[in-house]
């Protein structure tokens, strides 16, 4: 995961929003959306290289998704576990947000630095590990990508726009999110961050919506949890270039779970 955008408690009948995009190597392996063989609880796409996964919810509402920390030691960091792990194990256990923070901290040198967004529509954390903190989320609208929460990056300043569109009515506009999370259009110069991959990659990364043929977009995900309880989680793929793959719609509610898939002729 590359950009979440949060809006949390800041619409009367959807306590939690989620808008995120998953940027990754187009050649890792990965599973669409899904319930999980070995947790039927679990709702998320997987990557099937590690065996975590980059955003999840279960049946009962806990939801978990990530980032990476973007710094030149970082990206080149191989050999330990996934980071992905993390977000698996929130999900597939059943203790409070406390003592799995207290988790994290504990292992934080296990794994390059990360952004890890746990909870629930009863609260929701942010555990930074390249610098130790854990951050309760207010209400209102937050975004995240590759720095610390609420880094005001050019990709966080739009999707948290859209989000503020997407709640201003009585029903929520998945349409306008997913197109803002399909936005390819890079931001100025002289508001791109510094994080020491130089001006060209920069440019490339500073879109919502990240085109390449090795590397970008490869997931377009939205969650909304009503005050009921149900869970809608929508999933677009896409391929090498932003090429669309397939869609899916997840609902989830107290009678079951009903499913919509629109596939592309890309798709297998």
């Amino acid at each position: 995961m590359c950009l979440i955008g949060i809006a949390f408690h800041a619409h009367p009948g959807v306590p939690l929003l989620i808008a995120a995009n998953r940027d990754e190597l187009h050649d890792r392996r990965a599973a669409a959306a899904a319930f999980w063989d070995d947790a039927p609880e679990v709702l998320a796409g997987r990557d099937l290289v590690g065996g975590g996964t980059w955003l999840g919810v279960t049946r009962g509402g806990r939801v978990a998704a990530l980032t990476n920390y973007r710094a030149p030691e970082y990206m080149q960091a191989s050999g330990g576990p996934s980071r992905g792990l993390l977000v698996r194990d929130f999900l597939i256990g059943d203790g409070d947000a406390v003592a799995f923070a207290a988790r994290l901290r504990a292992e934080r040198g296990r794994y390059p630095g990360y952004n890890l967004v746990f909870g629930g529509v009863d609260g929701l954390w942010v555990y930074a590990s390249h610098v130790d903190t854990l951050t309760a989320v207010t209400p209102g609208v937050h975004g995240l990508s590759n720095h610390l929460f609420d880094t005001p990056w050019p990709k966080v300043r739009r999707v948290k726009a859209a989000l503020e569109h997407a709640i201003a009515g009585e029903d929520i506009d998945f349409g306008s999110l997913h197109e803002a999370l399909g936005d390819r259009w890079p931001a100025p110069d002289a508001d791109l961050p510094d994080t020491g991959v130089g001006l060209d990659l920069e440019r490339r990364l500073s879109p919502p919506f990240i085109e390449g043929e090795r590397y970008g977009t490869r997931a377009a995900t939205v969650v909304a949890v009503d005050v009921a309880g149900q869970i809608v989680f929508d999933e677009a793929r896409f391929a090498p270039h932003g090429s669309f793959i397939a869609s899916s719609r997840h609902r989830i509610t107290a009678a079951g779970v009903e499913v919509r898939r629109e596939v592309s002729a890309l798709s297998s």
